[in-house]
């Protein structure tokens, strides 16, 4: 999995995810979460205990919000037998169905990042998208260069508090205080930005970086049949799932019933 091209890997999730957003029925997004779980742990090394560290916090926060669209759930969707009223609201059969479709298809959408993110190394991204999407090389130079600069940011921040600390200066009470306190961090951790940006900038313009696009890369990436195969398997799992969605008369998009 962390072999296939980044550029194309992205394209193979991001086709998934846009067909997704269009499907209302349950059985869809439920089968093709499933699948991506599966290809996630058998292509590749990401172990099952760290995976679900991060998938685990949004399965909460999506309930969360799929329990406010079982209420307002809207007209088109409202469709049933009342299961239990609430207050004011009624929860009906098709208010559930499409909350849980949510849901699904929210977790389908976290599945699918999760799969990119844990496979894909950042800097052979920016030059997947140099060589394969012809983006500018100012544009990836710079998103490369900033990322590598959150770490550091980090710690400076510590090495701020802990001078702060030292001198006496406590912990911020209030909002007052809190308003203070990020002055105190923030215009010094932007002076250091400002100085760092200026040493890159400085270094790239002497090794002759002119940002033109027509230039020579150490690193040179490629699209193979490998590359192509995961994208018509990721494709074309979703395609089967659409189609036995639609033979067993499941599939519902925008509301609409086909199958």
């Amino acid at each position: 999995m962390s072999a296939v091209n980044p550029t194309v890997k992205a394209i193979a999730i991001l086709i998934p995810g846009v067909l997704l957003g269009l499907t209302f029925d349950i059985y869809t997004p439920l089968v093709y979460l499933l699948f991506v779980f599966v290809v996630t742990l058998w292509l590749s090394d990401i172990p099952f205990k760290r995976w679900i560290t991060f998938f685990a916090p949004f399965v909460l926060f999506i309930a969360s919000f799929s329990w406010a669209r079982l209420l307002y759930t809207s007209d088109t969707f409202q469709g049933g037998s009342v299961l239990f009223s609430f207050w004011t609201f009624e929860v009906t059969t098709g208010g559930v169905a499409v909350a849980i479709s949510l849901a699904l298809r929210s977790l389908c959408f976290i599945a699918l990042s999760l799969l990119f993110i844990l496979t894909t190394d950042s800097t052979k991204f920016m030059l997947s998208l140099m060589q394969q999407l012809k983006l500018s090389p100012k544009i990836t130079y710079g998103v490369l260069a900033g990322y590598r600069f959150l770490p550091t940011f980090k710690h400076e921040l510590d090495v701020l508090r802990q001078a702060h600390r030292i001198r006496g200066v406590s912990r911020a009470k209030g909002i007052r205080g809190r308003i203070q306190q990020f002055k105190r961090y923030s215009i010094p951790l932007l002076a250091n930005a400002i100085r760092k940006a200026e040493r890159v900038a400085n270094a790239m313009e002497s090794k002759g970086f002119t940002g033109e696009r027509d230039r020579t890369h150490y690193h040179m990436m490629t699209v193979t049949k490998r590359d192509w195969i995961f994208l018509g398997m990721m494709v074309g799992a979703l395609l089967l799932t659409f189609a036995t969605s639609y033979y067993f008369g499941y599939l519902n998009i925008f509301g609409h019933q086909f199958g």
